[in-house]
């Protein structure tokens, strides 16, 4: 059965946008309707899903562009640097694209950052829109505005907001996504309970079998529930200064875990799940939550089948890491706990209690 159609709205006044979550919407001309045409349309994508959708994009985007280029990129985390940002800047320059051109961003949260990021500051800003693959893309990093690549020194830590003209969710690219890259993305998913839904928390505990076999209809009621959230979000606070910071449940220990290992090594959803899990011990350990709610969100990301313990790099090495973290203030980590159940907020936590969690944790 295919799932229906579903618009959330980002609200930011004159920068407001539309997420479109359906079957059938990639190739569909009518999908693209309202978007401003006439220039060149440029397709950024990595070699792994171009083959499977980017001729599909570029054939429902002819009809309204002048020209319809294709950029493909190396595949993975390890490529979201310098290097390859400037090859989409090289490939737009040597196509004489000029400030009409409208980027799309085909593929996974890597490839969605890095055309936001190029569009921001190709001839000072044109236009991009993200046609997300993934579903960690989905539920996240197609839907806000944050765009960045990495350092060496700490994940997304160059970039800027900028917020796209459409995001478009077709749950059709899930079926070719492999095993491993929809559990990751599941984290993301789960991470919208705890914080801000206590009701979707146990609707994705009664779901989760469907969700892993890919039912279109429980794919999309997730899909639009996390876009519904994270709209709220972002349209409260677009460039986190507050309330947005909560939506990092689980990254600073988890962007800690990918920075440590080499970006690559695991996958972003899979830090991502650990992390969760470590934020909700540091919970029950500042005194916010019970044990049993603790357990239930471990068990829930075990289930998912993410990992549940992390790599051991030494107590001060994440640390160290985690200093670099954005939320961090005057040097000093702070963290997102859970408050109480769908609830969340930022804290600062004694460093012992840190160490404690990274002791347990740690294999």
């Amino acid at each position: 059965m295919s799932a229906s159609k579903h618009h959330v709205t980002i609200d930011l006044d004159d920068r407001s946008y539309d997420i479109v979550i359906g079957a059938e919407l990639l190739g569909n001309p009518g999908t693209y309707a309202r978007l401003p045409g006439g220039g060149c349309a440029a397709i950024v994508s990595n070699d792994t899903v171009a083959p499977l959708f980017g001729a599909r994009l570029a054939t429902a985007l002819r009809g309204r562009y002048s020209q319809v280029i294709e950029i493909n990129l190396p595949d993975g985390e390890a490529h979201k640097d310098w290097p390859t940002l400037n090859r989409i800047f090289d490939s737009l320059l040597r196509a004489g694209s000029d400030r009409k051109t409208t980027l799309f961003a085909l593929g996974g949260g890597v490839i969605g950052d890095m055309t936001g990021f190029a569009a921001a500051c190709y001839m000072r800003g044109v236009p991009y829109v993200q046609v997300p693959t993934t579903l960690l893309a989905q539920v996240d990093s197609s839907v806000g505005g944050k765009t960045a690549i990495n350092h060496a020194m700490g994940k997304n830590m160059i970039g800027v907001f900028n917020q796209p003209l459409l995001v478009v969710a077709d749950v059709d690219t899930l079926t070719t996504l492999p095993q491993r890259e929809l559990v990751a993305g599941l984290a993301e998913v789960i991470k919208y309970g705890p914080i801000a839904d206590d009701a979707f928390f146990a609707w994705l505990e009664q779901n989760l079998d469907a969700l892993l076999l890919r039912d279109t209809q429980a794919l999309a009621h997730a899909i639009r529930r996390a876009c519904e959230i994270k709209a709220r979000v972002v349209s409260q606070d677009e460039r986190e200064t507050g309330l947005r910071a909560i939506l990092n449940f689980g990254h600073t220990f988890g962007h800690a875990i990918e920075a440590g290992l080499g970006y690559g090594s695991w996958l972003h959803g899979e830090a991502v799940g650990c992390g969760m899990v470590m934020a909700a011990d540091l919970s029950v350990r500042a005194g916010l939550i019970e044990p049993v709610y603790a357990a239930r969100i471990e068990r829930l990301v075990q289930r998912a089948g993410l990992p549940v313990h992390a790599p051991a790099l030494g107590i001060e090495r994440y640390q160290q890491l985690m200093r670099v973290d954005k939320k961090a203030d005057a040097g000093q980590t702070r963290f997102v706990l859970i408050e109480a159940p769908g609830r969340a907020g930022l804290h600062h936590v004694p460093p012992d209690l840190v160490a404690d969690v990274i002791r347990l944790r740690t294999q």
